[in-house]
Order: structure tokens, then sequence, then C-alpha cells
């Protein structure tokens, strides 16, 4: 009989390391496939944001990416081509509201490094690189996943109870699936050129957005000696030829020269904007850009992937160790593809703003945004579609802040990894029994207002209580002990289904 594991995952880039790490630390034996001997080494995502961060904090790694990665610490600004600032996009180290900064730029290699490296930590993942998964085939209780050893030059199989798609943009696992691709309007292809300074060549210490109808263009200060450049093909333009290093010289030749830095990568790029409709079938499930892709104007590609993997961990974690029914997987696609959706819908505006090519469409969009000083806009915070909460609007369905507690520590290292519950003493007080019960049962870490800052939040969303999710998001809050009650009632468990927003109230 073929060896059986929790989870199966098919593809070891970031967000299929960050999964790895999270259902390791949860201590669930999995299997990660890779068809690559090695890490890819050119780069290409250079941003993540501050909820991404607080994942790898949650990982225990947030020293180990911050070694390889620096603050975003400038606005991103949006400039016509006259060089007047449209739009800006708001930028600090100061800590935010995930207690660190809400940006950061980084090298993919050294992040995806760091995330193979605190694998490492769990013996009971273990990683077959040269393995390429050839067959998937669902048989009941289990997914039987037939893999090529290209090393070896043999065929093996493997029995998971769950396999999760963390494949990329042609993956085997949603074609697997049936799961069919919705367009949401934008394809256009772009030229990424990655350079390495060998000199200063007074470049912005900021990302600029060039929206100039004749060429737009974008410039990014990444990390160290690393700048990039995306420029947008225009009509006429080929492909192939626009790539060779004498062309990529011309096009960038108003910033930099030879003289000043070496190629590292330049390459063509069709930026996508696609989400799949079906992110679960069965013990099949996808994560990361086999479920969705975005244009990187908002630097938020990773970042999707990433949160797909903090929400689906829990989840399936719960599912395996028998504490909850495995319809707490259905909330996996209806929670995160709203959420995406928004991100990549807000990419398109921008990449409207920014692609327009029409100088007279380029003079209206001009004319819009001299109304007054620059707009400042900061990252959205859409929150989560139907699933494990209450809904009824903001805060519940996003993110809780990571304040430092009055105890010196951070919210999450106080909370742990499962489910808290945070409330006033009063309101703790007036808890019932039964709920106590189940609470206690459920493993919910409890704090009180003693700490200023969670006092703080409380009093201001006039609440007495709030559930915070194992992914760190609002599952909902309540007004006394009696609604902490309808709060309890969210916990997954097993023969009941998941809830969806509107199931409980506060």
């Amino acid at each position: 009989m073929p060896e059986i594991v929790d989870v199966a995952i098919v593809g070891f880039g970031p967000v299929g390391a960050a999964l790895a790490n999270l259902l390791g630390q949860a201590g669930l034996s999995v299997a990660v496939f890779e068809r690559e001997a090695a890490i890819y080494p050119l780069p290409r995502a250079i941003h993540f944001d501050g909820e991404v961060m607080r994942v790898f904090h949650a990982m225990g790694l947030r020293d180990a990416v911050e070694s390889v990665s620096r603050p975003g610490d400038k606005p991103m600004r949006f400039v016509n081509a006259s060089g007047r600032t449209l739009l800006v996009r708001g930028g600090t180290s100061l800590d935010g509201p995930h207690g660190c900064a809400n940006n950061h730029y980084f090298h993919q290699p050294e992040l995806e490094a760091m995330l193979r490296e605190g694998v490492k930590r769990f013996p009971a993942v273990r990683v077959h690189r040269r393995h390429e998964v050839r067959a998937i085939e669902p048989r009941g209780d289990a997914v039987r996943v037939t893999v090529d050893n290209l090393a070896d030059q043999c065929q093996v199989e493997l029995d998971a109870r769950y396999v999760v798609g963390c494949d990329g943009a042609r993956s085997l696992v949603r074609r697997t699936m049936g799961s069919p691709m919705e367009d949401l309007g934008l394809h256009q292809p772009w030229l990424v050129f990655d350079a390495l300074l060998k000199r200063d060549a007074s470049l912005p210490d900021h990302t600029v957005q060039y929206c100039n109808p004749s060429r737009p263009a974008t410039y990014c200060n990444v990390i160290g000696n690393r700048r990039r450049w995306e420029i947008m093909l225009m009509p006429g333009d080929d492909e192939a030829a626009i790539a060779k290093p004498e062309s990529v010289w011309q096009l960038v030749s108003r910033w930099i020269s030879p003289a000043d830095a070496d190629i590292e990568r330049a390459v063509v790029y069709t930026f996508h904007s696609v989400i799949a409709r079906g992110w679960r079938a069965g013990r099949l499930l996808l994560a990361g850009d086999s479920a969705h892709q975005t244009p990187p104007f908002l630097g938020q590609g990773l970042c999707a992937g990433i949160r797909d993997a903090a929400n689906l961990a829990w989840k399936l974690a719960l599912v395996l160790r028998g504490a909850a029914d495995d319809r707490l997987l259905d909330t996996y696609e209806s929670e995160r593809s709203p959420h995406v959706r928004e991100f990549i819908a807000l990419a398109v505006r921008l990449g409207e703003v920014i692609q327009t090519t029409d100088p007279a469409v380029a003079a209206e969009r001009d004319r819009k945004f001299d109304a007054g000083a620059p707009e400042i806009f900061e990252f959205p915070a859409p929150g989560l579609g139907p699933g494990v909460h209450t809904g009824g609007g903001t805060p519940v369905g996003q993110p809780f802040p990571q304040p430092m507690l009055a105890d010196g520590r951070r919210l999450d290292a106080a909370v742990g990894d499962g489910f808290a519950l945070i409330a006033t003493r009063a309101c703790l007080a007036a808890v019932d029994g039964a709920t106590d019960a189940r609470l206690a049962a459920a493993g919910v870490t409890r704090l009180d207002d003693t700490h200023p800052a969670l006092a703080a939040w409380l009093a201001d969303h006039d609440s007495a209580a709030v559930l915070i999710r194992p992914d760190r998001y609002i599952a909902g809050r309540a007004a006394d002990g009696a609604g902490v009650a309808a709060l309890a009632a969210l916990l997954p468990q097993r023969g009941t289904p998941a809830h969806t927003h509107g199931a409980a109230s506060a």
C-alpha cells in the first residue's frame, strides 16, 4: 500500500512553502512535490504587505524574513507625462495595524530560501524535489498521487487525505478539478526588466508609476542595488526583439545606461486578471496562482497566495484532527474568492489609470486629478466573503490589529495559534456555564481589558467581546455575556456545518 499523509502540496514556490510551514507547525504530515531541483534564481515578486509579514511572524520566521527584506518607507507616486503627481499610495516604515510596516520589498529567491529553511523544522513535512506530479485520482477517503521521480527515472505513488495545488497558472490540480478560470478583463503584455546597479545613478528612492500615454512604465526601488522597470508594450512592438539588451537599454536610457547597471533579467510577461470558479472539489484544493492571477499594480499577487495559505491551513488542521466537519473547507473559497476579487478589481482600475495610451483620454484623466492636492490612498481592507464569522460589516471579517500588550508581548504571541476571545472582565464574568465549557473545549484563549490597547479597541468598537480566528480575522463581536454564547456557536466542531455570516448574531 502507498504511504498516506495528511496533505500533499503540489508546488514548492512561496505559497506552497508557506502552507507547508503552517501545516507543519500544526503537527500534520505533509508531502511536498516540486519539479525543479532548486529555487528559480531570478527576481519575480518583489512586494508583500503587513498582513503577510504577520503570517510570517506566526510561522516563527519574521526575523529571518526581515533579514532579506526592507520596509517600504516611501510612498508610491503616480505621475503623468509632464511629471505632475496624480495619485499617491501611502508608505511608512512605522508599525501599522499588523505590528510591522505596511509594505515590504524583497528578492524572491532569498525569501523562498527562508521559507524552505523554515520547513526543515518539521520532521513530518517532507520535500521531494525533482518530482513531477503526473496524475491525481480521488479515491474515497484519500487521493492517489502518482509522481515521476525525475532524478531516478522511476514512478512512485502516495495517498493523501487532501491535495493542495500551489502549482501556478498552468495548474495540473486545477485541470484535474475541472475548475474554469473567470476572465476579469485585463490581459496586457509588459517588459519586466531587473537591473543590478553598479554605481549611484541618482534614481528615485520610491516606486513611480509613469502614466505616460506614449509609453506607460513603472520603476521600483526593490532592495539593495536591485531596481526594476516594467514597460508596457505598444502596438507594433516585437515581443522577442524588445527584450534584447539593445532594446532594453534604449527604453530605459532616460534613467540608466550600461555603465550604471547590469541586466539581471529582461522578459515579456502578460499581466492577467483571472480567478478560478471552484477552489475545492472534494479533497482537492487550490491556492495562489492556480486559483487567481492579478496585475502587479498593487503588488498583491504574492500577498493573495499567502493569505490563501493562512486561511486554509487552520481549517485543514481542524478537519484533519477530527475537531471540525470537512464542510468547514467549503468556507475557504467562499471567504477568499470575494476578498481577492476586490484586490484584483482595484489593480485593474489602477491599470486603467496607468495604461491609458490615448492622449485625449489621458488629458481627461489628468483633469479629474486637478481638483486639489494629489489623492492619497492606502491598501484596501476588504472583508471576507461568507464563512466563519457573523458578517455585519466592518470590522467583522477583517483582521484584528496586533497591538503591544501590557506585559510586553505582541497580541499574536499571547493568543497562540487558535481562537481567542477578547472581552471586558465584566463580560467574561457573565458568560454562562455551557458557553464557558464550549470555549474551554475548543481551546479558546481569553484576554481581558486589563491590557489598555485591548480595552481601547473594545471601547472604540462599542463591544464587550470579540472572537478572533486562528488567522487573526474577526469572527464576531458581542455586547454582553449573553452575546458570547452566539460567538461560541461559531466555533467549528464535528458533525455541524460551517457557519456562514448571518448564521449567528452578537
